[in-house]
């Protein structure tokens, strides 16, 4: 087996091995279950349902002229923009919707970051299962006759991306796995930004939010389109997406705060003794008792 096969390999299961071991790490030093970081994975897979068909109808009022179209010398910088901002605003919308209802108890740093790391998190699951389908599917077609499974007019092009994918080279093949680990540090910020608009009762964070996930989104399309062909294109685009991920970490810790003190638990008064009355009684003493005396 070639180091091909394994760091593709490796990819994948990075990509989904390094979530799970961030929950277990997160949940076990904030002393805090699973349901926060489940309900960060439901909120990613929610603001997924509407940036698809958003896109295409924006896009198709520009060609029905509905919308007026941006110029030609725009769409370099106009493209990467409306796709940042889209990104953005339909995933810290759905993270403000979930603060808001099912997470409404989520109030504290810690549950932030827990939120976050679900956001991210399941999100590094889905591409990492999409990585090992197409690496098990690569282990399968590698060698086979792809005139018995492929249409005779997608062979040249299914024989070519077989080619590419197990000639490449190794460190390029690890790239998702890091892309996921820088990745996932951004969802928390943003998870926490949007969380200061009900611990600080100020709606403008929900907004730097969104144009912190808009400027990342739109800087990494702007310059992959703009470094396209380039040899050396991923491995820049990583070391944007690692200042990103920088600049994430110190909003992290930034926005770091004390957790909310218990309330302490009220002393109880003693209630106050019950004095004892005295009661001055003079004994009653019969004949009978004289006479059985006398015996004693």
């Amino acid at each position: 087996m070639s180091l091909l096969f394994f760091t593709h390999l490796l990819n994948g299961l990075l990509m989904i091995a390094m979530p799970i071991g961030l929950g277990i790490f997160l949940t076990r030093r904030f002393h805090l279950g699973w349901h926060l970081w489940w309900l960060g994975a439901a909120t990613f897979v929610l603001s997924q349902a509407g940036p698809i068909p958003f896109n295409w109808l924006i896009t198709r009022f520009f060609q029905l002229g509905i919308l007026p179209a941006p110029p030609p010398s725009w769409k370099p910088y106009f493209n990467p923009i409306f796709l940042g901002l889209s990104a953005g605003l339909w995933e810290e919308l759905s993270r403000y919707a979930v603060y808001h209802g099912w997470a409404s108890d989520a109030r504290s740093w810690r549950k932030g970051v827990l939120l976050g790391a679900g956001h991210g998190g399941i999100e590094a699951i889905i591409f990492g299962l999409l990585v090992l389908y197409t690496f098990f599917n690569m282990v399968v077609l590698r060698g086979e006759d792809l005139a018995r499974i492929v249409p005779p007019e997608q062979i040249a092009l299914a024989q070519k991306q077989i080619a590419a994918y197990w000639s490449a080279v190794w460190p390029l093949t690890m790239l998702g796995a890091l892309e996921r680990a820088l990745t996932i540090p951004c969802h928390i910020a943003f998870s926490l930004l949007v969380l200061q608009a009900f611990t600080r009762r100020q709606p403008f964070w929900v907004g730097l939010a969104v144009l912190w996930h808009a400027v990342v989104d739109a800087v990494i399309v702007y310059f992959s389109t703009l470094w396209a062909g380039a040899a050396w294109s991923a491995y820049a685009l990583e070391g944007l997406l690692g200042i990103a991920t920088l600049i994430s970490i110190a909003i992290i810790f930034f926005l770091r705060t004390p957790e909310p003190e218990p309330p302490a638990p009220q002393a109880l008064t003693p209630a106050a003794p019950t004095p004892l009355v005295r009661q001055d009684v003079e004994p009653k003493i019969t004949k009978e008792d004289l006479d059985q005396s006398r015996y004693l």
